[in-house]
């Protein structure tokens, strides 16, 4: 096994805070949780929402709950590096009422809420 495949994770979105920033109860297998883990969405920029954009900052933060709150995701960490010393990194998945799958960090991008961080974005698997 990969080590790349060994930080997939299904999760709950309990709480969303920013169009790139939510919580989530995260399971690790067995019956283990980890409860309020905080995740920012990597490799994307959404407008912050206490900022001068607050506009299109709460825009981007309504459009992710629309997305992910209070559902299940499938979450790749970032090979669990953190990005504070309390969060950690994430791509995320989600089954839409469609039935399909989307990736949650592109599909920001798609929409017009977030900017990808880097020039070239990362192939996602």
């Amino acid at each position: 096994m990969a080590p790349s495949q060994l930080y997939y994770y299904k999760a709950y979105v309990t709480r969303v805070h920013s169009g790139d920033t939510c919580r989530v109860d995260l399971d690790l297998g067995m019956g283990i949780w980890t409860r309020g883990l905080e995740i920012r969405l990597h490799r994307v920029k959404a407008p912050e929402v206490k900022r001068n954009n607050r506009t299109a900052g709460v825009a981007a933060r309504d459009y992710l709950r629309g997305l992910i709150l209070d559902r299940e995701v499938l979450l790749r960490t970032i090979k669990d590096r953190k990005d504070k010393p309390s969060r950690y990194l994430g791509e995320m998945r989600v089954v839409t009422e469609t039935g399909e799958t989307i990736n949650v960090n592109e599909d920001l991008v798609k929409a017009g809420h977030a900017e990808y961080q880097d020039p070239q974005p990362s192939p996602v698997d």
